[in-house]
Protein backbone atom coordinates (compact mmCIF):
# COMPACT_ATOMS: atom_id res chain seq x y z
CA UNK A 1 0.00 0.00 0.00
CA UNK A 2 1.69 3.53 -1.11
CA UNK A 3 1.26 5.87 2.39
CA UNK A 4 -0.48 9.09 2.34
CA UNK A 5 1.00 12.11 3.00
CA UNK A 6 -0.58 12.45 5.82
CA UNK A 7 0.41 8.75 6.75
CA UNK A 8 4.01 9.66 6.60
CA UNK A 9 6.32 10.71 10.03
CA UNK A 10 6.04 14.64 10.41
CA UNK A 11 9.82 14.98 9.54
CA UNK A 12 8.99 13.65 6.15
CA UNK A 13 5.98 15.78 5.10
CA UNK A 14 6.24 18.78 2.90
CA UNK A 15 4.58 20.78 4.93
CA UNK A 16 6.39 20.33 7.96
CA UNK A 17 9.48 20.33 6.40
CA UNK A 18 8.85 23.92 5.07
CA UNK A 19 7.57 25.02 8.81
CA UNK A 20 10.89 23.25 10.08
CA UNK A 21 13.53 24.34 7.69
CA UNK A 22 12.21 26.70 5.05
CA UNK A 23 10.77 26.55 1.42
CA UNK A 24 14.94 26.29 0.08
CA UNK A 25 15.32 23.01 1.93
CA UNK A 26 12.60 21.45 -0.23
CA UNK A 27 12.89 19.72 -3.14
CA UNK A 28 11.05 20.81 -6.29
CA UNK A 29 9.13 17.73 -6.24
CA UNK A 30 8.12 18.70 -2.47
CA UNK A 31 7.00 22.51 -3.80
CA UNK A 32 4.65 21.01 -6.21
CA UNK A 33 3.15 18.58 -3.93
CA UNK A 34 2.12 21.79 -1.77
CA UNK A 35 0.93 23.23 -5.07
CA UNK A 36 -1.25 20.08 -5.67
CA UNK A 37 -2.36 19.56 -1.97
CA UNK A 38 -3.97 16.63 -3.03
CA UNK A 39 -2.73 13.20 -4.71
CA UNK A 40 -5.32 10.52 -6.38
CA UNK A 41 -6.52 7.02 -5.53
CA UNK A 42 -3.44 5.60 -6.90
CA UNK A 43 -0.82 7.84 -5.02
CA UNK A 44 -0.17 10.80 -2.65
CA UNK A 45 0.66 14.50 -3.89
CA UNK A 46 4.24 14.00 -4.01
CA UNK A 47 3.80 10.95 -6.52
CA UNK A 48 1.68 13.19 -8.17
CA UNK A 49 4.03 16.16 -7.95
CA UNK A 50 6.92 13.85 -9.42
CA UNK A 51 4.82 12.26 -12.07
CA UNK A 52 4.29 16.04 -13.66
CA UNK A 53 7.50 17.27 -13.43
CA UNK A 54 8.70 13.96 -14.81
CA UNK A 55 5.89 14.55 -17.46
CA UNK A 56 7.30 18.03 -18.87
CA UNK A 57 10.64 17.46 -18.40
CA UNK A 58 11.18 18.90 -14.65
CA UNK A 59 10.59 22.40 -13.88
CA UNK A 60 11.49 24.57 -17.12
CA UNK A 61 8.72 22.40 -19.07
CA UNK A 62 5.94 22.90 -16.60
CA UNK A 63 6.70 26.20 -16.45
CA UNK A 64 5.46 26.64 -19.94
CA UNK A 65 2.66 23.67 -19.66
CA UNK A 66 -0.65 24.41 -20.82
CA UNK A 67 -4.15 24.24 -18.99
CA UNK A 68 -5.00 21.30 -21.30
CA UNK A 69 -1.22 19.46 -20.85
CA UNK A 70 -1.54 19.46 -17.33
CA UNK A 71 -5.14 18.40 -17.33
CA UNK A 72 -4.15 15.64 -19.05
CA UNK A 73 -2.54 13.64 -16.07
CA UNK A 74 -4.69 12.19 -14.07
CA UNK A 75 -5.37 13.75 -10.77
CA UNK A 76 -4.77 17.27 -12.00
CA UNK A 77 -7.85 18.84 -12.31
CA UNK A 78 -8.40 22.11 -13.80
CA UNK A 79 -8.64 24.25 -10.19
CA UNK A 80 -4.65 22.40 -9.72
CA UNK A 81 -3.76 23.34 -13.35
CA UNK A 82 -4.62 26.55 -12.81
CA UNK A 83 -2.90 27.11 -9.40
CA UNK A 84 0.77 25.69 -11.08
CA UNK A 85 0.26 28.14 -13.72
CA UNK A 86 -0.41 31.27 -11.40
CA UNK A 87 2.47 29.99 -9.08
CA UNK A 88 4.89 30.46 -12.19
CA UNK A 89 3.10 33.26 -13.28
CA UNK A 90 4.21 35.35 -9.62
CA UNK A 91 7.47 33.99 -9.71
CA UNK A 92 8.12 35.37 -13.20
CA UNK A 93 6.82 39.13 -12.87
CA UNK A 94 8.94 39.01 -9.43
CA UNK A 95 11.73 37.65 -11.56
CA UNK A 96 10.94 40.95 -14.30
CA UNK A 97 10.67 43.72 -11.77
CA UNK A 98 12.42 46.77 -12.47
CA UNK A 99 15.75 46.90 -10.83
CA UNK A 100 15.67 49.24 -8.13
CA UNK A 101 16.01 53.36 -8.87
CA UNK A 102 19.55 53.90 -9.38
CA UNK A 103 21.11 50.77 -9.78
CA UNK A 104 22.22 50.50 -13.69
CA UNK A 105 22.50 47.82 -16.00
CA UNK A 106 26.67 47.11 -15.88
CA UNK A 107 26.98 44.12 -17.81
CA UNK A 108 25.55 41.02 -19.25
CA UNK A 109 25.17 39.40 -16.09
CA UNK A 110 22.69 41.71 -14.59
CA UNK A 111 20.92 41.48 -18.40
CA UNK A 112 20.92 37.49 -17.60
CA UNK A 113 19.46 38.69 -14.05
CA UNK A 114 16.47 40.29 -15.12
CA UNK A 115 15.38 38.22 -17.78
CA UNK A 116 16.25 34.75 -17.80
CA UNK A 117 13.63 33.65 -15.35
CA UNK A 118 11.01 34.81 -18.25
CA UNK A 119 13.05 33.61 -21.43
CA UNK A 120 14.48 30.57 -20.20
CA UNK A 121 13.05 27.02 -21.00
CA UNK A 122 10.13 29.22 -23.75
CA UNK A 123 9.60 26.59 -26.50
CA UNK A 124 10.27 29.63 -29.17
CA UNK A 125 13.19 32.45 -29.65
CA UNK A 126 11.77 35.54 -28.10
CA UNK A 127 13.55 38.88 -29.29
CA UNK A 128 13.42 41.54 -26.62
CA UNK A 129 15.05 44.92 -25.96
CA UNK A 130 15.62 46.49 -22.96
CA UNK A 131 15.55 50.43 -23.27
CA UNK A 132 17.88 52.22 -21.04
CA UNK A 133 18.16 56.02 -19.60
CA UNK A 134 21.27 57.82 -20.05
CA UNK A 135 22.78 56.38 -16.86
CA UNK A 136 21.79 52.91 -18.07
CA UNK A 137 18.87 52.20 -15.94
CA UNK A 138 16.19 50.07 -17.06
CA UNK A 139 13.43 52.13 -18.68
CA UNK A 140 11.50 49.42 -20.01
CA UNK A 141 11.61 45.56 -21.94
CA UNK A 142 9.66 45.31 -25.16
CA UNK A 143 9.09 42.27 -26.86
CA UNK A 144 10.00 42.83 -30.40
CA UNK A 145 9.63 39.43 -32.10
CA UNK A 146 8.44 36.03 -31.50
CA UNK A 147 10.20 33.44 -33.91
CA UNK A 148 9.84 29.35 -34.29
CA UNK A 149 11.76 27.20 -32.32
CA UNK A 150 14.71 28.39 -33.88
CA UNK A 151 14.74 31.88 -35.41
CA UNK A 152 13.14 34.70 -33.51
CA UNK A 153 13.55 37.80 -36.62
CA UNK A 154 12.97 41.37 -35.77
CA UNK A 155 13.29 44.41 -38.22
CA UNK A 156 14.64 47.26 -37.12
CA UNK A 157 11.45 49.18 -37.16
CA UNK A 158 10.04 47.06 -34.78
CA UNK A 159 12.85 47.08 -32.33
CA UNK A 160 13.32 51.15 -32.30
CA UNK A 161 9.79 52.08 -32.33
CA UNK A 162 9.37 51.96 -28.39
CA UNK A 163 12.28 53.34 -27.72
CA UNK A 164 12.53 56.35 -29.86
CA UNK A 165 8.31 56.63 -28.14
CA UNK A 166 10.05 56.29 -24.60
CA UNK A 167 13.31 58.71 -25.21
CA UNK A 168 15.72 55.76 -24.80
CA UNK A 169 19.25 56.32 -25.41
CA UNK A 170 20.38 53.33 -25.42
CA UNK A 171 19.25 49.47 -25.85
CA UNK A 172 20.69 45.91 -25.23
CA UNK A 173 19.40 42.86 -27.57
CA UNK A 174 18.24 40.01 -25.78
CA UNK A 175 16.70 36.62 -26.76
CA UNK A 176 16.68 32.96 -25.96
CA UNK A 177 17.77 29.97 -27.70
CA UNK A 178 15.16 27.05 -26.87
CA UNK A 179 17.72 24.05 -27.59
CA UNK A 180 19.21 25.82 -23.99
CA UNK A 181 22.84 26.25 -25.89
CA UNK A 182 23.49 30.23 -26.13
CA UNK A 183 25.85 30.20 -29.31
CA UNK A 184 25.52 32.56 -31.48
CA UNK A 185 23.94 31.44 -34.83
CA UNK A 186 25.05 33.88 -38.30
CA UNK A 187 21.67 35.00 -38.69
CA UNK A 188 22.38 36.47 -34.93
CA UNK A 189 24.98 37.80 -35.51
CA UNK A 190 23.63 39.39 -39.02
CA UNK A 191 20.62 40.61 -36.77
CA UNK A 192 22.89 42.17 -34.35
CA UNK A 193 24.82 44.04 -37.12
CA UNK A 194 21.89 45.24 -38.82
CA UNK A 195 20.24 46.94 -35.52
CA UNK A 196 23.60 48.06 -34.34
CA UNK A 197 23.75 50.02 -37.57
CA UNK A 198 19.95 51.23 -37.33
CA UNK A 199 20.79 52.23 -33.56
CA UNK A 200 23.64 55.01 -34.80
CA UNK A 201 21.35 56.58 -37.13
CA UNK A 202 18.36 56.81 -35.03
CA UNK A 203 20.38 57.87 -32.25
CA UNK A 204 20.12 54.71 -30.12
CA UNK A 205 23.02 52.92 -29.29
CA UNK A 206 22.88 49.42 -28.81
CA UNK A 207 25.40 48.28 -26.13
CA UNK A 208 24.88 43.99 -26.82
CA UNK A 209 23.02 41.70 -27.80
CA UNK A 210 22.89 39.05 -24.93
CA UNK A 211 21.79 35.41 -25.85
CA UNK A 212 20.30 33.50 -22.86
CA UNK A 213 20.63 29.31 -23.14
CA UNK A 214 19.86 26.99 -19.84
CA UNK A 215 21.56 28.30 -16.91
CA UNK A 216 24.24 30.01 -18.97
CA UNK A 217 23.93 33.10 -21.57
CA UNK A 218 26.29 34.74 -24.44
CA UNK A 219 27.60 38.06 -25.10
CA UNK A 220 28.00 38.52 -28.18
CA UNK A 221 29.79 42.11 -27.35
CA UNK A 222 32.02 40.44 -24.74
CA UNK A 223 33.05 37.59 -27.01
CA UNK A 224 33.43 40.13 -29.94
CA UNK A 225 31.57 38.73 -32.79
CA UNK A 226 30.27 42.21 -33.74
CA UNK A 227 31.63 45.64 -33.13
CA UNK A 228 29.43 47.75 -31.52
CA UNK A 229 32.04 50.72 -31.29
CA UNK A 230 30.69 53.82 -33.25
Amino acid sequence: MRKRIRELPPEMRPRERLLAHGPQALSNTELVALLLRTGRRAGSALELAEEVLSQHGGLAGLSNATIQELCTIKGVGKAKAIEIMAAFELAARLASLPRRQGSPVRAAADVYELLAPRLRGQAQECLQILLLDTKNREIATVTVSLGTADSALGHPRDVFREAVRRNAVAGILVHNHPSGDPTPSSEDLEITKEMVEAGRLLGVEILDHVIIGEGRYCSIKKERLVSFEP
